[in-house]
C-alpha cells in the first residue's frame, strides 16, 4: 500500500532528514515488499517547490531511496510508491507538482477515460499516465475555477469523482509553501495527524518518526522547539495524541498553524470498489505492506 506523509511547521522552516526506505530486508522479503517509486517535495525559501523522486523497483539500485536528504522547508510531502496505474517511471511516481502545489495520493480511481473526458483541454497539465496526477489536474482546475480556494478546489474535484467514477480510496496530502491539506476518503485507508507541540509529547524531544509498515523515517532536530503538524499513512512514534481522520474529513494546516477540520464527503462513494473488483496489480498495491 503507497504510504503518505506530509508535515507543516508554517510559519517557521524546520530541517527534516527523510529516509524513504529502511534499512534492506533479506532477499525474499524485498521481492514482495520493494516499492514502486520514491519520492520527496518540499519548498525554497522562496517558495519554489523541489521534488526529488526515482521509480525505484524490485532489484533495481536502492541508492535515491537509502541515501538521507536534509533538507529545509516549512512543509514537507513524501510518498512511498505501489504502483496500481501507470509504468513505473519518474513521470508516475509520486509527488507531482502543478501551479506551485505538490500533491501524492493513495487510492485507486478507474474509468480514466471518463475522467479525461471531463478534464478536457486541462488533461494536457498530465505528463504521466497515473489515476492521481489525473486527479490532481482536477483539483488545479477546479482551485482555479474557485479563485485560487485550494480547499474548494479539492472539495469539487472529489465530490465530482465520488459521484461520477468507480473508486477505491482517495486519500490524498496537497502542500504549498506555507499550508498543508490532507483528504480520507472512504474508510478504505487510515490516515492519522498530529498535532505535535515543541519537543512532542515528552516536551524536549526532537522529532523522530519511523513507520514500521511505510518503510519511512523521518528525523527533525528543529521540533525539539518549533511546533508541527503531521499526517501520515499510520502511526509513526508513540505520541498518544495521534488521530485517525473520519472518512470524509479534509484537514487543513494554514499559514499560521490554525488547524481546520471538516467532513466534506458525509456520503459513500457512487461507485465504490472493492479490491476483488479491482485488476490483480491494483489490488496487490492496496493490500498492507
Amino acid at each position: 500500500m503507497c504510504r503518505l506523509f506530509g508535515m507543516s511547521s508554517a510559519p517557521r522552516r524546520s530541517r527534516a532528514t527523510f529516509w524513504l526506505l529502511d534499512a534492506p530486508d533479506n532477499l525474499s522479503d524485498q521481492s514482495r515488499r520493494e516499492p514502486d517509486g520514491t519520492g520527496l517535495g518540499y519548498f525554497t525559501a522562496d517558495g519554489t517547490p523541489q521534488v526529488h523522486k526515482a521509480p525505484v523497483a524490485a532489484f533495481q539500485d536502492r541508492a535515491f531511496a537509502e541515501d538521507a536528504a536534509t533538507v529545509e522547508s516549512a512543509t514537507f510531502l513524501a510518498h512511498i510508491r505501489y504502483a496500481s496505474t501507470g509504468a513505473l517511471r519518474e513521470s508516475n511516481t509520486h509527488p507531482f507538482e502543478m501551479n506551485g502545489r505538490l500533491f501524492a495520493h493513495n487510492g485507486v480511481i478507474e474509468d480514466l477515460d471518463r475522467l479525461d473526458a471531463h478534464l478536457g483541454a486541462d488533461r494536457s497539465l498530465v505528463k504521466g499516465d497515473t489515476d492521481s496526477e489525473r486527479f490532481f489536474a482536477l483539483v488545479t482546475r477546479e482551485t482555479t475555477a474557485h479563485g485560487g480556494d485550494v480547499t474548494a478546489g479539492i472539495v469539487a474535484a472529489a465530490r465530482w469523482t465520488a459521484r461520477h467514477l468507480p473508486l477505491y480510496a482517495l486519500n490524498i496530502v496537497l502542500a504549498t509553501s506555507d499550508q498543508l491539506w490532507a483528504l480520507r476518503y472512504p474508510d478504505t485507508h487510515e490516515l492519522h495527524v498530529l498535532e505535535r507541540r515543541p519537543g512532542g509529547h515528552h516536551g524536549n524531544r526532537q522529532l523522530d518518526h519511523a513507520g514500521a509498515a511505510g518503510r519511512m523515517r523521518v528525523h527533525s532536530g528543529d521540533l525539539a522547539r518549533t511546533p508541527a503538524t503531521v499526517v501520515a499513512s499510520e502511526r509513526m512514534d508513540d505520541n498518544p495524541h495521534w488521530l485517525l481522520m473520519e472518512p470524509g474529513e479534509l484537514l487543513h494546516v494554514g499559514p499560521d498553524r490554525a488547524v481546520t477540520r471538516r467532513i466534506v464527503l458525509p456520503q459513500e462513494p457512487a461507485h465504490r470498489l472493492t479490491l476483488a473488483d479491482l485488476h490483480p496489480t491494483a489490488a496487490a498495491s492496496q493490500q498492507a505492506a
